[in-house]
């Protein structure tokens, strides 16, 4: 079934630097009338779609190389959020190679049951850019039912497929796509010696990589040992905590400005880990030893205005702030094993929320779904288990192959990333989504743990 929407619609034409060793798009929109389609499948299904090879407009292998990666990526990312149908790229050889951009065999892609067709061009121009053309074809009326330009450098061709992607998802589907999100990690992949004289001291750098975890970026250089990565709200900066002073404390590093910061102010008696920024990226949630307990507790960015959450003989750990930014979830051994507990951001309305033999490491989910996901041990190992806030309900997402630990949602909550040492017994970076479906392995060098995902 298709439906017709008719509206003002965005021609994005969208430029990528590198900032940083990062690669950010911005777009500038150009407005324009056009029949916009919402191109639908058959009565109780989605829509099936195919995406061929790009069209390499320039001569030349570099350009007929981008043209292939966009392709092949963007029908992984369309593929990634399960609401499209996509049609196998290698039955595509039955149809005849379209010479442009708007020559599309219609009735060829009906036979094959398509709905709808990606149809794009690259074209290489001066100084090492690219110009990326794209058409959603609906194969029933044979109307574009979308198209966006892109121009920029060729340094990194995935993210245009990645923002087409994301567009294609939120057009189409109303829904947020998450392939321009990000995952940061721990590894130990470069197998580099610790720095200092003490033998078989352990050296984990913190790492990032696309959703789907190609283009790995290394963060910290300091051969020591950092732990458990935060993205802030807006991707600029990455919380994670540091022995580089020689004892733990947390550390903000400023992706865009070249800087650190320690918010907490650690010190050789007074120990930081486990950092959360809250929403509104104004301030960090931590655990802390001052006061002689290990507490939680809360501070602006710049290290002002301390206040404690938590006063108590137990260990209180691993705060995740709630999407509002009026709660923190935590884990605490206060009633003997770890469970998880949450409290507002001030500290009041402690409640206990799991009653099992063994929970850490909450991460509480996006609206709208208010849910908070952690491991739980289920034998010599942990799961992945979720917890509905309205209804109390637990779901079980892994099932006792390996160990399953340290869970972080994707920025639209329909995915969750999470450690895993199934397989080889080594530790992994993993997504499921969150019916417990669609398992993917990340990454395979090395050991590779405590995943945040960008939001």
């Amino acid at each position: 079934m298709m439906t017709t929407r008719i509206h003002p619609r965005l021609s994005w034409t969208s430029v990528v630097v590198g900032v940083a060793a990062l690669l950010v798009t911005n777009g500038q929109a150009q407005q324009r009338d056009e029949i916009d389609l919402v191109i639908g499948g058959d009565v109780g299904r989605p829509p099936s779609f195919a995406v061929p090879d790009c069209l390499a407009l320039t001569p030349d292998e570099s350009t007929a190389a981008a043209a292939r990666t966009i392709a092949e990526v963007l029908w992984d990312d369309l593929d990634y959020e399960r609401e499209f149908r996509m049609i196998p790229r290698d039955v595509y050889g039955t149809i005849p190679v379209a010479r442009s951009i708007g020559e599309v065999a219609f009735d060829r892609w009906a036979e094959l049951g398509a709905d709808g067709v990606v149809s794009c061009a690259v074209q290489a121009l001066s100084g090492s850019q690219l110009e990326i053309t794209a058409r959603l074809f609906s194969v029933r009326t044979q109307d574009n039912a979308f198209s966006v330009q892109y121009t920029g450098s060729s340094e990194n061709v995935r993210r245009y497929s990645h923002q087409l992607s994301d567009e294609i998802h939120r057009q189409q589907r109303g829904v947020e796509g998450v392939a321009r999100t990000r995952i940061a990690f721990v590894s130990d992949r470069d197998g580099e010696s610790a720095l200092g004289l003490v033998e078989d001291r352990p050296v984990k750098e913190v790492y990032f990589a696309d959703y789907d975890g190609a283009n790995v970026r290394r963060v910290t250089v300091t051969r020591t040992l950092n732990l458990f990565p935060s993205w802030s709200p807006d991707g600029r900066a990455l919380g994670y905590t540091s022995y580089l002073s020689g004892f733990p404390d947390v550390v903000l590093s400023h992706l865009f400005e070249g800087r650190m910061t320690t918010p907490a102010g650690g010190t050789a008696s007074i120990h930081n880990s486990l950092s959360a920024i809250s929403p509104d990226g104004l301030r960090v949630a931590f655990n802390s030893n001052r006061d002689n307990s290990s507490d939680i507790y809360v501070t602006n960015v710049d290290g002002t205005n301390l206040q404690r959450l938590t006063s108590n003989p137990a260990i209180d750990t691993s705060p995740t702030w709630s999407p509002n930014g009026q709660q923190i979830a935590f884990t605490s051994d206060r009633a003997g094993q770890p469970q998880i507990y949450v409290m507002g951001a001030d500290g009041t309305g402690l409640r206990r929320l799991t009653y099992e033999t063994y929970c850490d490491r909450p991460t509480w989910s996006p609206a709208p779904f208010n849910e908070v996901a952690y491991s739980s041990k289920t034998g010599p190992g942990h799961d992945i288990k979720v917890l509905d806030l309205a209804t109390n309900e637990v779901r079980q997402l892994t099932f006792g192959l390996g160990s399953n630990e340290s869970p972080s949602y994707s920025p639209n909550g329909r995915h969750i990333a999470f450690t895993s040492t199934r397989g080889s017994g080594l530790k992994q970076i993993y997504t499921i989504d969150r019916d417990g479906k669609n398992l993917r392995r990340l990454t395979s060098t090395g050991n590779n743990e405590m995943p945040s995902w960008s939001r």
